[in-house]
């Protein structure tokens, strides 16, 4: 019984968002009415505590990371403790900013622009994880792309990354990662060292394209399933063990190195109910992770990622339209999923 695992472990990026609720995004020179504000949780590691927090789950959280000496910093961690998360490995750096997020949400569309200050994530290095002191079940990491010295490649062909995954994995833990949504060449020179590590790799069709160079949605937002399937074989060569999760704003597909192929369409709920998308990706990452956790199957994981993801836009902030995990639930029941079908 000593060798039961239970628990979700996340690392990565640390960031504190300041979210504003914009009338329309402005061109260069022109102006932009700000109708909301407030600041929140950002980062995948922070968003997804907080959102297993908002969802009540049993098990165990911890989290990895490094934030500065600084009042950000202190919110981040005074905000573990009051969720009960063991931050034992959140290190704080002295003389470096916590990193944060300007989040610019046009209203009336919920589409969301970043502007990033990377600060103290990007000294995070492979030396800040010790998998020998936790009990967790799985490892998440996020975001590749945005962890500058884990995203920094060696002499032998490995960034940081990599061998942080490596080392989740010897250690016995199930690993899943994201990447962020970036503009650059960068998904190919960088990202493919850690996925022969990564057990379930998540990501949007934005990053699906960069990694793979394949498109699996039309311009009118369609989920084309030959194109998933196609980018997904693509990235199943590059190592990925075992999932490769696509989530989108019309659902989700999930394919295995095994054959095995799920799909999920979204939440369908009135769109005046939406105030933002920001941390969405990471909302569902927890409704499927939390869900893998606990034993359910791909098929019911999808589900449930996709209706904590709904609520999770019923606020501007990243998790504070979050509920308690079978509110979640009834929340796509009540509302019904998209009839709108995967071609």
């Amino acid at each position: 019984m000593g060798d039961i695992r239970k628990g979700i472990i996340t690392g990565g990026n640390w960031i504190i968002d300041f979210v504003k609720l914009i009338d329309t995004y402005p061109q260069e020179n022109a102006l932009a009415n700000i109708l909301e504000e407030k600041s929140g949780n950002g980062g995948a590691p922070f968003n997804l505590v907080k959102a297993f927090h908002k969802m009540r789950v049993t098990f165990p959280l911890e989290g990895i990371g490094v934030v500065g000496d600084d009042e950000k910093g202190r919110d981040i961690v005074l905000e573990c403790e009051e969720m009960g998360v063991d931050f034992s490995q959140l290190r704080v750096r002295p003389g470096c900013g916590t990193s944060y997020t300007d989040v610019m949400t046009v209203a009336a569309t919920g589409k969301r622009t970043f502007f990033h200050h990377r600060g103290a994530s990007a000294h995070l290095a492979a030396s800040d994880f010790d998998f020998s002191r936790t009990r967790a079940k799985i490892f998440h990491l996020g975001y590749l792309l945005l962890l500058d010295e884990l995203d920094r490649m060696d002499e032998e062909g490995r960034t940081g990354a990599s061998r942080v995954l490596e080392a989740a994995s010897q250690a016995g833990l199930l690993t899943s990662a994201d990447i962020v949504s970036e503009q650059s060449d960068r998904y190919r020179s960088i990202v493919p060292a850690s996925l022969p590590f990564v057990d379930i790799l998540f990501l949007n069709e934005l990053e699906a394209r960069g990694l793979t160079g394949i498109e699996i949605l039309d311009t009118d937002g369609t989920a084309r399933f030959e194109k998933a399937k196609e980018a997904a074989e693509c990235i199943m060569e590059l190592g990925v063990r075992q999932w490769v999760i696509f989530h989108f704003p019309v659902g989700a597909i999930a394919f295995s190195r095994k054959g095995d192929v799920y799909s999920q369409p979204c939440v369908t709920f009135p769109q005046q109910l939406i105030r933002g998308t920001v941390g969405a990706g990471d909302a569902f990452a927890a409704g499927v992770l939390a869900a893998v956790h606990d034993g359910w199957s791909m098929e019911q994981a999808l589900k449930s990622g996709v209706c904590v993801a709904a609520v999770s836009l019923l606020s501007p902030a990243a998790s504070d339209g979050i509920l308690p995990w079978d509110q979640c639930m009834d929340f796509g029941g009540k509302w019904g999923f998209s009839s709108r079908s995967f071609e």
